[in-house]
């Protein structure tokens, strides 16, 4: 139950962690460089970059650093099929997210909640979001079934702070940050009313990354390389692999895990 605790505080610790480094790093970015959109996108994406690679390093054996919805899903989708590990994890990642903003808005003397009206939804942004969400699943579960599963908190960063320019969503990729960026009216926020049509096109992606996963990438075996299963609510020390955005990852068990 002691393992089950520090799983769960985990992914709430890191979601609000990423939230905050999202949605502050906009903020400053907004303050420091008035009238350069460019500039601003450029600031936020290398901050979320930064940011996103060191939560994953420092929560992978913890919970196994998913912050993401979507993660956690295709992990148990794809190898664990045990779905109270979903039930403990989401509400987690969901809370830390929305706590995550209001604490990047109070560090920054804005109003604690104050609700979006960046509006994004669009079809080439819910297109991008498809794109962004398949991308970050793809990338982390094919490290993961290859037995590079260390190399996941580098590639994840990278992968998202590229993302931001290669996509017009700038890749919220993620439901619960997503969720969280509905509660800061600044640069980072998402409008409520565009924050479901993105989720949805986030549950698509990740679909859609997961049957690629499966398609091209063999699940890994005990002999040949790490398993992916997520931190167990249950389990007394989990041994994780990182992930990402937002991203997020998948847990490994101690007798497989290269790290």
């Amino acid at each position: 139950m002691i393992g089950g605790v520090r799983a769960v505080a985990g992914e709430f610790l890191g979601s609000a962690g990423l939230a905050a480094v999202v949605i502050g790093s906009g903020i400053a970015a907004q303050r420091l460089s008035p009238g350069d959109v460019g500039l601003q996108l450029f600031e936020n994406a290398f901050a979320t970059a930064l940011g996103l690679a060191v939560l994953i390093l420092m929560f992978a054996t913890v919970s196994g650093s998913h912050f993401n919805p979507v993660v956690t899903l295709v992990d148990v989708a794809l190898h664990r099929r045990d779905w109270t590990t979903v039930a403990a994890y989401l509400p987690a990642q969901v809370v830390g997210c929305i706590s995550g903003a209001v604490l990047a808005n109070l560090m920054f003397a804005a109003p604690a909640i104050s609700w979006s009206t960046n509006d994004r939804a669009s079809w080439p942004t819910l297109l991008s979001e498809v794109v962004a969400t398949a991308g970050l699943i793809f990338i982390i579960f094919a490290l993961v079934r290859t037995g590079r599963s260390q190399l996941a908190a580098p590639a994840v960063g990278a992968y998202i702070g590229a993302a931001y320019f290669f996509t017009s969503s700038t890749s919220f990729a993620n439901p619960a940050i997503t969720i969280g960026r509905m509660f800061s009216d600044t640069f980072a926020g998402i409008a409520p009313a565009s924050a479901l049509p993105f989720i949805g096109a986030q549950l698509i992606g990740a679909a859609l990354g997961a049957l690629a996963v499966a398609l091209l990438v063999p699940a890994a075996t005990a002999s040949t390389g790490p398993s992916t299963e997520a931190a167990e609510p249950g389990a007394a020390q989990p041994s994780a692999a990182p992930s990402a955005n937002g991203a997020a990852v998948s847990a490994e068990t101690a007798s497989s895990a290269p790290r």
